[in-house]
């Protein structure tokens, strides 16, 4: 873990004994699954992500007008109406549909480190995993998985910390990917596939839709939410299997202790860490008023080692019995992560193949992790070997 990160939450872990909330830089945190819970359930506490720029003082008047309703951080009615229309096409059925595609994608990047033993898993794994996997759920064709690779890299800039430098790079991103996604969706329109897309355009309730311009916001979103995400994810999960090798190892022997390992890996170590909400009015909750404005930050690395709902919380255990209660990193409440079913499926399906083809994983030098700004967090590199030839 990044030496200051791990520092701090172990500050904020031992806080949580003590407090279910603490003061920091901007606001408040708050520390137990509890009072995450009840931040997050709470319709009165709004996302902060469209506040990012903001919070960097970017007043760059372009962006500002380009800010257009997103799913990730709308509220009230516009949030309800857009999460009921777009919800049945992120089903688990959906994400099923593409386990088959999953596996190939995981297959064909191991097999030219198989035979080696050893691995930047980064590099070699964990980045090149989610593209191909987004553009078959939108039913982009193969041969635009470079482009949609260099455009979510640039559009996913927006969580770097020198925004005003990148901001240009970010926007020209977005308006080449805002005009290929309209000529995918009139392709749609015309020829109905089996895909994401085809569902989006389709869905409607009583008579109403998504415009063109939400839809490109959809696409737009599922890359920002869907990529860096799922990357990260993988290669936290890597790091911890790489250090507890009993665990990789019933992994292996048991394929169907994967929806298990998914659970612990994101309680144990999720790559959203917390999430930041602020006071659409002012609000009591614990008997503590926070005025209109207030900053609060809700950290899930903290409540998800809370030992009243895990029990030994400290204990890495993918065997550990489900408890009533999930972990808290895929948020909860109405911003709950939506591609929710979609995540568990490609974490399951590259454990059950990785634990197979990568026998006695072990780290093979030091993993360096991301500068802990915003955004989210995980391995930079991560060198392994493990038994060759599988």
């Amino acid at each position: 873990m990044g030496h200051n990160r791990a520092e701090r939450q172990q500050q904020l872990r031992s806080a949580a004994k003590e407090s279910w909330i603490a003061r920091n830089e901007i606001g408040f945190s708050v520390l137990t699954y509890e009072s995450v819970m009840g931040v997050l359930r709470d319709k009165r506490w709004h996302s902060a992500t469209g506040l990012v720029a903001q919070m960097q003082g970017i007043r760059d008047e372009d962006f500002g007008r380009r800010r257009r309703v997103s799913i990730l951080n709308a509220e009230g009615e516009v949030h309800v109406r857009l999460r009921r229309l777009v919800a049945p096409a992120f089903s688990p059925r959906s994400a099923d549909r593409l386990r088959p595609f999953m596996r190939e994608v995981i297959n064909q990047l191991v097999d030219p480190i198989a035979a080696k033993g050893e691995a930047e898993i980064v590099a070699d794994i964990c980045e090149p995993y989610p593209i191909p996997i987004i553009c078959e759920l939108l039913g982009a064709p193969k041969e635009d998985w470079q482009l949609f690779s260099r455009l979510a890299s640039d559009i996913l800039r927006i969580f770097s910390d020198n925004l005003i430098e990148i901001m240009p790079i970010i926007i020209a991103a977005q308006d080449e990917l805002n005009e290929y996604t309209r000529g995918l969706i009139e392709q749609r329109r015309n020829v109905p596939l089996d895909d994401l897309l085809t569902d989006l355009i389709k869905s409607e309730e009583a008579g109403d839709k998504l415009t063109t311009d939400e839809l490109e916001m959809m696409v737009e979103a599922v890359i920002v939410g869907g990529t860096d995400t799922t990357r990260n994810q993988l290669g936290l999960a890597l790091a911890i299997f790489a250090e507890h090798p009993q665990q990789w190892e019933m992994l292996a022997n048991d394929p169907s202790l994967a929806p298990r390992a998914v659970e612990e890996v994101m309680r144990f170590h999720g790559a959203v860490g917390g999430t930041i909400r602020f006071a659409s009015e002012d609000i009591e909750y614990n008997g503590v008023l926070f005025p209109k404005g207030t900053f609060m930050s809700t950290s899930m690395a903290t409540g998800n080692f809370d030992a009243s709902v895990f029990p030994t919380p400290e204990k890495f255990d993918i065997t550990r019995e489900p408890v009533g209660q999930p972990h808290l990193s895929l948020g909860a409440g109405i911003h709950y992560c939506l591609g929710a079913s979609l995540a568990r499926a490609e974490l399951q399906e590259a454990f059950v193949l990785l634990s197979q083809r990568m026998p006695n994983l072990a780290l093979n030098g030091p993993v360096d992790y991301k500068p802990t700004g915003v955004g989210i967090f995980g391995p930079a590199s991560l060198p392994v070997r493990f038994d060759p030839g599988h």
